[in-house]
């Protein structure tokens, strides 16, 4: 099969095209031959070195992909060529993906594998954030940061959907206008005084109720915008490390902070199929519009991480294989 690869930590050219053997279906296992694979920012961030990986290189980045089932161990809840999506199993960037039963997710008729690819991690991400990381109310007034990417414009959607009232952060005024057409009722530059803009937006004009902040390095100015008693939801670090948080802080202006991380909710099948089947359930209703923001060969996956990286880009980008 050919991978997408590396061995050695670095930028966009460190990535590899290459020819490997082909999975065998391990006790447990699927062998899932893909469709289209979702580019995340994680795979970002284990390519540059930031995050612990096993094994030796060279290492098969990707989590997220939708195909179908070429091979199976005995089992396997789906049958042989079933379609199905996973958003957290390991080497997905490559033609066959070895993936565990339970972190198999089956598609419905009416959801294709590049829609699948295009949801499913960020989709599950944006559920759990407005559904156990914050349950955001009607009512609520609340920023998402990088409104314009892929969390983001599923974040603003759902948030628009369950009638919060959103202030959508973007670094242009062509991003914003994605943000905008997803539901943002205000879009806010970050070259601008953004914290004092959605400070006043808020309430009566004392800060916003929650923020969802995936960029990091904006956590101080994030705290800034909520009013006292807000909540600052973390859960990325597009923009680099956080600063240290002075507890101190914390308790003189009745802020908190929470973290958030996908694969501490996706904890079994069951997780895993029932958020999935709200998402379905979101873009059956047409309260989520997914968004593509381009296609690249599997093969050309540098030029993909480049322009993922260079955050000129608006919704998802996907990776797909040599299908021919």
């Amino acid at each position: 099969m050919k991978a997408l690869c590396f061995s050695r930590f670095g930028g966009p050219e460190v990535l590899d095209y290459r020819e490997l053997p082909d999975p065998a279906p391990a006790a447990g296992h699927a062998i899932v031959r893909t469709e289209a694979i979702g580019l995340n920012f994680a795979d970002v961030y284990r390519r540059r070195g930031h995050y612990h990986l096993s094994g030796q290189p060279p290492y098969i980045a990707g989590y997220e992909a939708a195909g179908r089932i070429a091979s199976a161990a005995p089992g396997c809840p789906f049958p042989v060529g079933a379609p199905v999506v996973c958003a957290d199993a390991p080497f997905a960037n490559a033609e066959l993906v070895s993936v565990p039963f339970d972190k198999l997710i089956a598609l419905p008729d009416d959801i294709s594998c590049e829609t699948a690819a295009a949801v499913a991690l960020q989709g599950l991400t944006a559920q759990y954030l407005v559904s156990d990381s914050h349950p955001l109310q009607a009512g609520e007034t609340v920023v998402v940061h990088a409104a314009a990417g892929g969390v983001g414009l599923l974040l603003v959607q759902i948030a628009h959907s369950l009638g919060a009232r959103v202030i959508g952060l973007t670094s242009s005024s062509i991003k914003g206008e994605a943000a905008r057409e997803a539901g943002a009722d205000h879009v806010l530059l970050y070259a601008e005084d953004w914290v004092r803009q959605a400070y006043a937006l808020g309430a009566a004009g004392r800060g916003v109720d929650v923020v969802y902040d995936s960029v990091g390095s904006t956590l101080m100015d994030s705290f800034a915008a909520l009013r006292t008693g807000g909540h600052l939801v973390f859960f990325g670090m597009a923009g680099g490390d956080p600063p240290l948080v002075d507890p101190r802080m914390l308790m003189d202006t009745s802020k908190h902070i929470s973290g958030g991380d996908l694969w501490n909710v996706l904890t079994s099948a069951t997780e895993r199929r029932d958020r999935a089947a709200q998402l379905f359930r979101w873009i059956r209703e047409g309260v989520l519009q997914i968004k593509i923001a381009d296609r690249f060969a599997l093969r050309d996956g540098a030029k993909a991480h480049a322009l993922l990286e260079s955050r000129r880009s608006s919704g998802k980008i996907l990776l797909l294989p040599d299908l021919s």
